[in-house]
């Protein structure tokens, strides 16, 4: 019987280890804060910021909205963060995806100092997980690989099939897993056999935001499936796996809510301890020294 993947339990696994470590750092003077940036209007990313802002006020993390209109530019934005900044309090800082189009996203990103950037965009952390010099990775590769420890898996020698090569979550997944000895097959629109990769793998992730991209007939018996993609129809989220379907050949799989979206929210706010427990021991050194 396929196994339904509850991420709200692995979430509150996370959560409570993220609360235990805000409290040791609040004793010492040092409240973790999180400061979240939503240009424009856009509802699913209201939705997510809301979520971020309640689970840290959850686990006693400090949070910080601030919000722009929809014709707010890159200059204006690129000034907004450097302000953002400039708070000494910072642990951690997300600008919210996607922007607007006419923002240049790269070079907002890149704006993000690599010791904040908890959702390690940046082509600084991004590098760093090529050459396994970091210290976290970002929050939905995180969500998939805190999946997988759940399910006690291990991933040397596992034909893992990913589905979408996006930046958010498609390529770094693909370094992370390939630096655990998983044997990595990708695929993008133009790739010609998706349906052949996805039968021939353990373990299917998908990140592309289509409702219903993966069917039961693309999955091979007992493979895990983990789905990161959302879509909304008539109001309604959706996943890119028509779970369903799924359930009936595979031996488990994330739905759609309820499953990866919960464990990213817990992951972002531990890369925020992360951050400020490197930040407490940079200042240490400096008044060391």
């Amino acid at each position: 019987m396929t196994k339904l993947i509850d991420g709200k339990r692995i979430a509150s696994l996370i959560l409570a280890k993220t609360k235990a470590a805000v409290e040791q750092l609040a004793l010492a003077g040092e409240v973790p804060k999180l400061a979240v940036v939503l240009v424009g209007e856009d509802k699913p990313s209201q939705t997510y910021v809301g979520r971020k802002g309640k689970a840290a006020e959850k686990v006693g993390m400090a949070f910080s909205l601030h919000t722009l209109p929809s014709t707010t530019t890159t200059e204006e934005l690129l000034a907004r963060l450097t302000a953002i900044q400039s708070d000494a309090l910072l642990s951690g800082l997300i600008v919210q995806l996607p922007l607007p189009k006419h923002i240049d996203t790269g070079t907002v990103i890149n704006m993000i100092r690599p010791e904040v950037d908890v959702d390690c965009l940046t082509d600084v952390n991004l590098g760093k997980i090529v050459m396994q010099t970091n210290h976290m990775v970002p929050p939905t590769p995180g969500a998939v690989m805190s999946v997988l420890h759940h399910l006690n898996v291990d991933l040397v020698g596992k034909r893992v099939t990913i589905v979408g090569t996006g930046p958010l979550v498609g390529k770094p997944l693909a370094i992370m897993m390939m630096n655990e000895s998983a044997s990595v097959r990708t695929c993008n629109s133009k790739t010609p056999d998706t349906k052949e990769r996805c039968l021939d793998a353990d373990i299917i992730v998908t990140g592309v935001g289509k409702k219903h991209l993966i069917r039961g007939d693309m999955v091979s018996p007992g493979a895990i499936v983990i789905d990161t993609g959302v879509d909304f129809d008539a109001g309604k989220m959706y996943g890119d796996v028509h779970v369903e379907e799924v359930e009936r050949v595979a031996g488990a799989v994330t739905p759609t809510p309820g499953g990866i979206g919960p464990i990213t929210v817990a992951r972002l706010l531990w890369n925020t301890v992360l951050c400020e427990e490197r930040k407490r021991f940079r200042e240490k050194k400096q008044i060391i020294q």
